[in-house]
């Protein structure tokens, strides 16, 4: 029987039957409106004090690449431990580093932001391949698991969108020590739901206990890349969010445009808050894409597997011609619309592929599947984006780096389509492969 869209009456099913994936939704929501608020307070202070793209392309750095070499440990950890636990323990700790970011002041402070936010990215390299991992034990069935993916990415667009929008007005309004204080108590709040939150968590009740020796013990590292190398089409899965990682260029791309080329010049605002504004409409545009993409593609897609892989190709699609477009953009809500356009395209590689792997990797492996997931994903990010902070202080303009980044988008989606997608008409076959309609 074929099944059904993913509609926001299924959204509304899952939230209101489903107790316990409700509280790690409203945990999600919390945590992640804090953080896009944290974002942009923290972006606009390092080109206040420093004036340069490559001070935040270093600060992007430090929130995503620490998780490519922390994965292994967080993957093992989530593997052998409670993942609601651990989840917990994050959010505790990311308390106490981001009530630090009250104390910088001064251009010579700025060198503690970059160590709180090595430490936050430890943080979140545990906590992010726990949530995802621990759907698939809040939820029954395909369907389900489908619908909760489609949620969880809906929420991350709304909250950025929210987040991304508000954090410039806040800060704007009341400065960035309430922006802090505010994310500082959304994981408080994320805590505490994750405490209510009751879930069926085999893969720890099967585990030995977790000693300190283990964690210097690189045999399960090595048992779960053997596991994801036997099965081609796992592997190829878990690759498609390295070349997602191409995006990872706009944490540099949208503060700087929002500065230098399309800040919003009110009545009586100074340049530096102008400046913030700009990037809140931009990363705001961001978000509302992010929302369009898993809505639209959830709805088409549905839980038929053919058609999410589908998705993926379509989606590089409108990431390079997003980028593109963003490239020769004039005005700010030209601008926007191509945001738009190439995060409703990255959203619906983030959801597709998630819910693949969801489908493919067994529970025993998952933590470790998400882990690498995440890993090449922030390598890729990383990378960029260092690149186009350092390519902008050598004097290559934004929009040079836009239409960069749109013409790279082509090389994931020509390998996806020529190289990924004919494996699942030769590989034998596996519990995700009977997909017709399924």
């Amino acid at each position: 029987m074929e099944a059904g869209p993913v509609s926001l009456t299924s959204y509304w099913r899952l939230i209101r039957g489903n107790r316990d994936f409700r509280l790690l939704w409203l945990a999600q929501i919390v945590s992640e409106i804090g953080d896009w608020l944290y974002s942009i307070a923290i972006y606009s202070l390092l080109l206040e004090l420093t004036g340069s793209a490559k001070a935040v392309a270093s600060a992007v750095v430090l929130q995503v690449l620490p998780q490519f070499f922390i994965a292994p440990l967080a993957g093992v950890v989530n593997d052998r431990l409670s993942r609601r636990k651990v989840m917990i323990f994050a959010d505790l700790v990311r308390v106490v580093i981001v009530l630090g970011m009250l104390l910088v002041r001064t251009r010579e402070m700025v060198w503690l932001v970059y160590v709180l936010l090595l430490m936050e990215t430890f943080m979140w390299g545990f906590f992010e391949p726990g949530r995802s991992a621990i759907i698939p034990n809040l939820t029954s069935g395909k369907q389900e698991t489908m619908v909760a993916n489609a949620l969880s990415s809906t929420t991350w667009s709304i909250n950025l969108a929210i987040g991304a929008t508000l954090g410039g007005f806040i800060a704007v309004l009341f400065g960035r020590d309430a922006v802090f204080l505010i994310n500082a108590l959304t994981f408080l709040a994320s805590a505490y739901f994750l405490k209510r939150m009751y879930v069926d968590e085999p893969h720890a009740r099967a585990a030995p206990p977790l000693r300190a020796v283990d964690l210097v013990d690189f045999s399960p590292v090595l048992d779960g890349i053997r596991y994801v190398c036997a099965d081609k089409r796992l592997l190829a899965t878990l690759l498609v969010k390295t070349g997602l990682g191409l995006l990872g260029a706009h944490w540099v791309i949208l503060p700087v445009l929002g500065e230098r080329t399309f800040p919003i010049p009110l009545e009586g605002l100074s340049p530096e808050r102008a400046a913030m504004l700009g990037m809140s409409v931009l990363m705001g545009a961001r978000g509302i894409g992010a929302l369009v993409g898993p809505l639209l593609g959830g709805y088409w897609a549905g839980h038929r597997m053919p058609r999410l892989r589908l998705g993926i190709l379509l989606g590089f699609g409108a990431v390079s011609l997003g980028y593109l477009g963003l490239g020769v953009s004039s005005t700010i809500v030209a601008a926007g619309a191509t945001v738009v356009l190439a995060h409703a395209g990255g959203s619906l590689i983030w959801v597709f592929s998630t819910t693949l792997l969801h489908f493919q990797a067994e529970d025993r492996f998952r933590g470790r599947v998400f882990s690498a997931d995440f890993g090449f994903l922030v390598i890729t990010m990383a990378t960029v984006s260092y690149i186009s902070g350092t390519a902008i202080d050598l004097g290559v303009t934004v929009q040079r780096i836009c239409l960069t980044i749109g013409f790279l988008a082509v090389a994931p989606a020509v390998l996806w389509a020529a190289v990924a997608m004919p494996l699942w008409k030769t590989s034998p076959s596996t519990p995700e492969a009977d997909d017709t309609n399924a």
